[in-house]
């Protein structure tokens, strides 16, 4: 069984920072791309960041040039550096994975960590 698990959410006035981190742990071979999505209530789940195992990046336009996504490949970790955050960056922050395991390839996802940024 492959479980998925950030940390790093919390409380930060507008212009902050946070760092999130999203370990995946059980019987993996590989992970594909990684990627970063948030949900704010009320809204659908966007994406945020992706990244791909060579490193290849992509972000969503309303984080661009504020949010930097990276991995440790051999940590099977994703990481999301959060600079100059908005009240509107508010929501659940979820980590995902394609990741290759013992029983085949799947879509994985966190549990959610919630980000909170106050004006």
């Amino acid at each position: 069984q492959v479980q998925l698990v950030e940390s790093g959410g919390g409380l930060v006035q507008a212009g902050g920072s946070l760092r999130l981190s999203c370990a995946a742990s059980g019987s993996i071979f590989r992970i594909n791309d990684m990627g970063w999505y948030r949900q704010a209530p009320g809204k659908q789940r966007e994406l945020v960041a992706v990244i791909t195992s060579g490193g290849s990046t992509m972000y969503g336009d309303s984080v661009k040039g504020r949010f930097t996504i990276s991995r440790d490949n051999g940590k099977n970790t994703v990481y999301l550096q959060m600079n100059s955050l908005k009240p509107e960056d508010t929501a659940v922050y979820y980590c995902n994975g394609d990741v290759v395991a013992s029983h085949g390839l799947g879509h994985e996802w966190g549990q959610g960590t919630q980000v909170t940024v106050s004006s």
